[in-house]
């Protein structure tokens, strides 16, 4: 293959995502594989959990005890947040699947709505807990 030289190409041959303005669905199918990525190491969490609840009573405690700490909280309330905002993401695939809000407006607008419901819901579960657990009372 005599004479065929390749030349260095100065631009990329396809677009890379630096070309791109971030739109919201852009952004949720990204957020949605990161919470599911996250659910799956927050289950391995839970399931060491219930590992220590069925060993022993000092084994759950030792454990029970490093979810207790503010690294630990954080974690669990991350992972409930993942948890329902992939689970709002699913409901959302399932009203696409039916053929309904495909059009521009309707994915932005229930784009936006899973962000604010998964952060309401959150929100509202652990002030749920938190008063359940009398963690309220201390600021009243």
């Amino acid at each position: 293959m005599a004479g065929t030289e390749r030349r260095a190409r100065p631009r990329p041959l396809s677009p890379h995502l630096q070309i791109y303005k971030p739109q919201i669905n852009m952004v949720m199918s990204i957020l949605h594989r990161i919470t599911g990525a996250a659910l799956y190491f927050g289950s391995l969490l839970l399931a060491w959990w219930l590992f220590a609840a069925a060993v022993s009573p000092g084994y759950f405690a030792y454990v029970n005890g490093l979810f207790a700490t503010w690294p630990g909280m954080v974690i669990i309330v991350g992972y409930s947040w993942a948890l329902i905002h992939h689970l709002l993401g699913g409901l959302r695939h399932f009203v696409w699947d039916t053929g309904t809000g495909l059009d521009i407006g309707s994915v932005d607008l229930m784009s936006w709505g899973t962000i604010v419901l998964s952060v309401l819901l959150t929100a509202g579960l652990w002030f749920y807990i938190a008063s359940e657990r009398g963690w309220l009372q201390a600021w009243q």
